[in-house]
């Protein structure tokens, strides 16, 4: 059975359905300007479960709004559970100029922007498959951005990155890392993978290579 990917942009930041004809999942969920957008995109397909790479405000601010309005349980790693009641939870560092650009702004919507409460009922990690939800994919650990972020290995053919990487400008390593020994480690844990599409939270999609 096919299985494919859509990727749904929501500004500088991406949601991603995951489906087949039979069973589908949603990765991510945008800020609250998109949220009808995102809805509208899972209309004909049958998601069974909201992944959320990680817990920044970007990836999971419509998460109890999607959940509820498909019906469907939220997953994330328990590591990143902490960033859900505050964001500055986890402190970040930037990488680069680029990188202190992306971090003034994010620290400015960490600072304004809410995330509706809501509460994970499904905690993912390292080596977990999403098979009973219908979808060949595998949950790889990719600390470093965040304690929590996941990757998701999809049919040996595409990779969800979250955050580990990012293509805001170019692509490249995450820009911003709580940890940044473990962001790297996880960065070579990806091109270690070999042939995949490389899907990440902001840009487009590319293939994967020396990160």
């Amino acid at each position: 059975m096919t299985t494919r990917i859509q990727r749904i942009p929501c500004g500088n930041g991406n949601s991603f359905l995951i489906f087949t004809e039979e069973s589908g999942i949603l990765v991510d969920t945008g800020r609250e300007k998109y949220r009808q957008k995102v809805l509208d995109a899972c209309r004909n397909i049958p998601v069974r479960l909201l992944v959320l790479t990680h817990g920044h405000v970007d990836h999971v601010q419509n998460a109890a709004f999607l959940s509820e309005a498909l019906g469907v349980p939220a997953a994330i790693h328990r590591a990143d559970l902490p960033l859900l009641a505050d964001q500055f939870s986890q402190p970040l560092e930037a990488r680069g100029l680029l990188g202190h650009v992306v971090l003034s702004a994010s620290l400015k919507s960490f600072r304004q922007d809410l995330i509706p409460p809501f509460t994970p009922t499904i905690f993912l990690s390292e080596g977990d498959t999403l098979e009973e939800y219908g979808i060949p994919a595998k949950i790889l650990a990719l600390p470093g951005h965040t304690a929590g972020s996941i990757g998701l290995d999809v049919a040996g053919r595409d990779f969800i990155a979250g955050d580990a990487l990012m293509n805001l400008f170019y692509p490249t390593r995450s820009m911003l890392c709580h940890d940044r020994t473990a962001m790297e480690e996880s960065a070579r844990r990806i091109s270690a993978l070999g042939s995949r599409t490389i899907h990440f939270g902001h840009g487009p999609s590319v293939e994967n290579r020396a990160w």
